[in-house]
């Protein structure tokens, strides 16, 4: 948790020194008591001197401190601040500053006054400078505009980050107070003694030696262990090969210093869901309203009858309390597995003297880790070598500043970046030892994420809802004034109101009732009005808000999403498609791609790379692995610069087997060329030894190394390796096959055509090239070594190879489903341009040759060179660029985006990280992806393969569309059922449908409906449409032309049965005028539920006529309907004095489901109707935006 606690999170005193430690930004001296130009090195507060102070310096702050009266006081302040940093109480804000007022008060000559308001002020300033850190960063990262990104809870992020700037400034101020307070008692001297290492189990040393010196950065310590190279004695560990990476070797280290691993916060459970999800407001006027309508039923009917109505509302209640808990509780659940996917990091480290691939949770102590760019540090550790290590610890310091780590900074905290450069690390701590494992261990997972669509939908739901409530206000007035002026009567046609003669209690009770009903979502049925004197104001119980609110569709956002993303892991036919979705919006956004820019290497080619050409000066080697054709001093100059600059390993095992090759596919390609040469790769590395290494760079497109003889005090040799064209640049002679030296001058253009033929042949070109250097010349002092620029000119040329990596299999017909699609592919790549166009040609990005002119195929340095509106003009008419930097990248998102496409952008370096947050679906490579550009990322696609990126577009737009059909359906019944509703009220007081026959209804379109319509698995039709734009409204225009049709459809035919139902069922007559009227109102709630379920059919297919097609392939459709129309049956035929409905007779149930069948040829003919590509809305803001217009243009 903080960097001087111990691996139980207690604090030792013992191990607090004055040697080297990190630096920490809680510390700076900027924006504080004084500036950084007026700082002080006898400063006893500034902390960065303090922790190396001289011994001399030390004292003479002692006698200071006495005369001030400081000593004491760091003593209580200490331990103030220790308390509370063990009990786990981080203060807040407001506390903090009260404390600060208090202390403010305090002179600087009483006591300890001055101590702690240093202390407090420290804390203070450090937290308030880092929370204007994080707003600032939040700001950075979070756009409001981008429709498709992800929203974060500021609150609970912002609270996550002050914890942790608390928890660093607690550990900081208790570091510098120890150190003064240590130094007035004389307990720091000059190269302080270090406890003696102690024996734990097999190893020599113990696990808080090992935490306390990585911990602390104690320098002093890891010399007397006579540095990394006696450490790994300790802990039995070669340098060179690792561990041995047995069973019981892993399981004894696991034992003495733990593991990789910490302990997590428990999630929610489901019982804190079921408390938030009964505290939404709908939900909480619901039970208000059931507890109203309970005891009014009970005063005016008795407990046996009179729960009805409260009863049914209860229970309605408290189903949508669980289903929306239990819907919540399992996206949470979803919510950390994917948390712990993303937590799960695969690297590589040296076991046994092979490199292999291990989760970062299988790390032990004493593990040799390669690091390069990109890479997360696993655990903290020691570095064993480096070259150019640039370390971001914003992660750990919340500081953005890079740390060059090298021999006089060679500790490594556990959750850093690698920002440059390549080397390897001692693990010295795993897990809870670390600090980052503490940091971990303390903050939980935020599992709270709402996609885009969901607060979309959020807000058509306010919208209808805020509708309905304005129809229950009017509703209710209407209700009033027919009430008090006389116009309610009783079936029997009794006046129910009656100025002067109606009784206060009995009008008092018909007002509350009709207020219940019109505006509270609460109703009661109307079979009961013949009972007492207010029946007919119970049966114009109209459920207006509970049928206006449609609750349904963030739930049925959640319920699509986590079926779709479960489906796409589960289902056999998409066996291939291998992803990992670290944002559930992400499926959702990426079905409304226009574009997607794709890297070429791993993604539309198989990133299985082979040397199949090659030319050593200015002959082809045929093979390419023949050495017999070369000189022997070629050979041995090939060897050496393949293997000395080189990041991967060459792993000859000693029983014969076969030989591994590891490290990334283009160094795999060389590395087993020249193995076939003839290189032994461990003989070539011990022979030399490397002096300065340029580790590869994206920009430059090149890396380099300086080496020498290990036993000799021969010549340096620099080899670069890289680009052909690039180093080709920079050369100045080459070698020929009989190891002549050779000028180039005449050549070059020789070599220039054999790069572009090879390119023409889709082949990757990269050259070798060397050249020699004076000793001399090179910086002795280790500083001056780290800084010194590889020369790169003069360069003499040993070879050119040719890299075929062949495109994968179907990547061509994923590219044609694209295009089909409307969605775009680009190609941007960092290749020779010719090779990009090669690969094009064949993936089908390219349809001919003769489009390969500027600007469809296009230099990354070109469009770079462009201004930003010519560069938004461009964009739109690139296919293929080549040789693209990732800031090339970049700025073609940037420009795409602004021209309104919506970008899905493939990445794996580092310097993709940029372009795939800013596009609005990134997309990372799972093989060759690095860790940071793996959390700039959406969603990480395992297996590298373009086509999964194809499949998920195919279920993102099954996402939305199921969305829509949702939408469809539940519109249906709510314009259907509110205007029945209100229309009859209005007009005679009385209402067809009740309160619990709605709840019922409701259940249907919310839950049922959601479950059904949100789980349909996606067609081959979804990638025949053009991809729905940034301003697409989410209602198009065939949805209102279907959804318009079938309200009108049930409005009319059930009014027409309200009104006329009594005379069309020859009902008129009957002697039992009650039984008629419920015999009529239980056929309308009959067939208005028959309409839905037939309805749901019709919701399937929006724009196709067949909306039966496949639906017997979608078992839990066919499942849903059934149910739905079994517990119909049941309602009708079982629960009559329940939902106040009789049992009808075979003829009425055939004209129901007549009534609900006919919706079918009905949809048929309405899907005929064209509708205009003009959204709807349009029509009606048209007329504003003319107003505002003209309005402008006359100002």
């Amino acid at each position: 948790m903080s960097s001087t606690s111990s691996g139980n999170g207690l604090l030792n005193l013992e191990d607090v020194e004055a040697g080297p430690s990190k630096d920490n930004d809680h510390i700076d001296n900027e924006n504080r008591h004084h500036d950084d130009d007026d700082a002080d090195s006898s400063d006893p507060f500034d902390v960065p001197h303090t922790k190396n102070a001289p011994l001399e310096i030390l004292k003479r702050w002692r006698y200071i401190s006495k005369a001030k009266g400081y000593l004491g006081i760091c003593h209580l302040f200490v331990w103030h601040l220790l308390t509370n940093f063990v009990s786990g109480c981080v203060m807040t804000k407001a506390d903090d500053v009260n404390q600060s007022q208090k202390l403010d008060n305090a002179s600087p000559g009483k006591g300890y006054g001055a101590v702690d308001s240093f202390g407090a002020g420290m804390l203070l300033e450090s937290s308030s400078q880092h929370s204007a850190s994080g707003q600032l960063q939040a700001a950075l990262v979070l756009n409001a505009s981008r429709r498709f990104r992800y929203t974060l809870d500021l609150r609970k992020e912002e609270e996550k980050e002050r914890r942790k700037r608390m928890i660093r400034a607690h550990a900081q101020v208790i570091r510098a107070a120890l150190l003064f307070k240590l130094a007035g008692e004389k307990q720091i001297v000059s190269g302080p003694p270090i406890a003696l290492p102690i024996a734990v189990g097999e190893y020599n040393i113990g696990l808080e030696q090992l935490a306390s010196m990585t911990r602390d950065h104690k320098l002093s310590a890891l010399r007397q262990y006579s540095g990394v190279e006696g450490l790994s004695e300790l802990l039995k560990t070669d340098l060179q090969t690792g561990i041995s990476g047995d069973d019981a070797d892993l399981l004894n280290r696991r034992n003495a210093f733990g593991s990789n691993t910490y302990p997590r916060k428990k999630g929610r459970s489901f019982w804190r869901f079921l408390w938030e999800a009964w505290q939404d407001l709908t939900l909480i006027i619901l039970i208000i309203s059931a507890g109203v309508s309970l005891g009014l039923g009970i005063k005016t009917e008795g407990l046996k009858e009179g729960w009805y109505d409260g009863g049914s509302i209860f229970f309605a209640v408290f189903i949508v309390i669980v289903v929306t808990a239990t819907s919540d509780y399992r996206q949470s659940l979803q919510f950390q597995n994917l948390n712990e996917e993303k937590r799960n990091i695969q690297l590589e480290v040296m076991r046994g003297g092979r490199t292999v691939k291990i989760s970062i949770y299988d790390v032990v102590v004493g593990d040799v880790v390669p690091l390069k760019i990109g890479d997360q540090v696993p655990a903290d550790g020691v570095l064993i070598t480096g070259h150019s290590l640039a370390i971001d610890e914003s992660s750990m310091t919340g500081e953005s500043k890079i740390v060059h780590k090298d021999q006089k900074e060679p500790f490594l905290m556990a959750g850093c970046k690698v920002a440059d450069g390549v080397g390897t690390m001692l693990v010295t701590g795993v897990g809870i030892n670390t600090e980052w494992g503490l940091l971990m261990a303390s903050i939980s997972e935020d599992t709270g994420e709402e996609t885009p669509l969901q607060v979309r939908l959020n807000g058509v739901a306010t919208f209808i809802g805020v509708v309905g409530l304005v129809v229950a206000v009017s509703v209710l007035l209407v209700l009033l004034v027919r009430y008090f002026t006389g116009n309610t009567e009783d079936p029997d046609g009794t006046t129910q109101f009656i100025k002067g003669t109606t009784k206060f209690d009995d009008a008092f009770n018909d007002v509350v009732k009709i207020f219940t009903i019109a505006v509270l979502p609460a109703a009661r049925s109307g079979s009961l009005a013949f009972q007492c004197r207010a029946a007919t104001a119970r049966i114009v119980q109209v459920t207006i808000v509970v049928v206006a609110v449609p609750e349904g569709l963030p739930l049925a956002v959640t319920l699509t999403l986590a079926y779709s993303m479960r489906k796409m892991m589960a289902d056999k036919a998409l066996a291939n498609l291998d992803m990992q979705v670290r944002r559930l919006s992400a499926c959702e956004t990426m079905g409304s791609a226009t574009t997607i820019c794709s890297d070429k290497t791993g993604t539309l080619t198989l990133n299985e790379m082979t040397v199949v050409e090659a030319y050593v000066g200015k002959k082809k080697i045929n093979p390419p692995a023949d050495s017999s054709q070369l000189h022997s001093s070629v050979v041995s100059l090939l060897n050496e610069g393949v293997a000395m600059n080189s990041t991967g390993n060459v792993f000859v095992p000693k029983d014969g087997g076969d030989v591994e090759i590891s490290g990334s596919p283009t160094e795999k390609a060389i590395l087993s060329w020249a193995v076939k040469l003839g290189m032994e790769f461990d003989v070539v590395r011990s022979a030399f030894k490397v002096l300065h290494v340029f580790p590869f760079n994206s920009e430059k497109k090149r890396g380099g190394v300086a080496v020498q003889q290990s036993n000799s005090d021969s010549e340096v040799h620099i080899h670069w390796k890289g680009a052909a064209e690039m180093v080709l640049a920079s050369c100045s002679g080459y070698l020929d096959t009989d190891g002549c030296l050779q000028s180039i001058d005449e050549e070059k253009e020789f070599f220039k055509a054999a790069i572009d033929e090879m390119a023409a042949s889709s082949l990757r070109c990269v050259a070798l090239a060397y050249r020699l250097f004076e000793k001399e010349k090179i910086p002795t002092d280790e500083e001056s070594l780290s800084g010194w620029v590889l020369p790169e000119d003069s360069l003499v040329l040993l070879a050119i190879v040719g890299i075929k990596d062949p495109c994968r299999p179907g990547v061509k017909d994923a590219v044609r489903i694209c295009t089909d699609a409307g969605v775009r592919v680009r190609m941007v790549t960092g290749d020779n341009i010719q090779t990009a166009k090669a690969i094009a040609l064949e993936c089908g990005i390219l349809s001919s040759a003769e489009d390969a002119i500027e600007p469809t195929i296009i230099e990354g340095r070109v469009f770079r060179a462009l201004s930003e509106k010519e560069r938004e003009q461009v964009a739109k008419k690139i296919t293929v660029m080549g040789r693209s930097s990732p800031n090339d990248k970049l700025l073609l998102v940037q420009a795409l985006r602004k021209g309104g496409d919506v970008v899905a952008v493939t990445g794996d370096g580092t310097n993709d990280a940029p372009a795939l947050h800013e596009a609005d679906i990134g997309l990372s490579m799972g093989i060759q992806g690095t860790e940071v550009a793996k959390e700039s990322s959406d969603i990480i696609i395992l297996d590298d393969n373009f086509a999964s990126v194809v499949k998920v577009v195919r279920w993102g737009r099954s996402v939305y569309a199921n969305i829509q059909k949702f939408i469809q359906f539940q519109l249906t019944v709510n314009v259907a059922a509110l205007v029945i509703n209100v229309v009859a009220a209005i007009s005679s007081g009385d209402v067809p449908l009740n309160s619990v026959q709605l709840l019922w209804v409701n259940l249907i379109m919310d839950t049922l409906g959601a479950l059904a319509l949100a789980t349909e698995p996606p067609t081959d039709n979804l990638m025949h449409r053009t991809p729905v734009g940034r301003r697409e409204p989410l209602i198009t225009n065939i949805m209102w032309r279907n959804l318009l049709i079938q309200a009108l459809y049930q409005v009319t035919v059930l009014l027409t049965l309200n009104f006329l139902g009594l005379s069309i069922l020859h009902l008129k007559d009957d002697s039992d005028r009650k039984h008629a009227v419920q015999v009529k109102n239980t056929l309308i709630f009959n067939a208005f539920v028959m309409c839905q379920i037939f309805n749901e059919f019709n919701s399937r297919k929006p724009e196709e006529i067949n909306c039966f097609k496949g639906v017997t392939k979608n078992y839990l459709f066919m499942a849903i309907v059934g149910v739905t129309f079994v517990l119909q049956i049941i309602i009708i035929e079982f629960l009559g004095n329940f939902t106040s409905t009789v049992k009808l007779n075979w003829k009425l149930w055939l004209v129901s489901l007549g009534i609900g069948i006919f919706s079918w040829p009905l949809a048929i003919v309405g899907k005929l109707i064209p509708v205009s590509k003009t959204p709807l809305a349009a029509y009606f803001t048209r007329p504003f935006k003319r107003y505002r217009r003209s309005r402008n243009a006359s100002s």
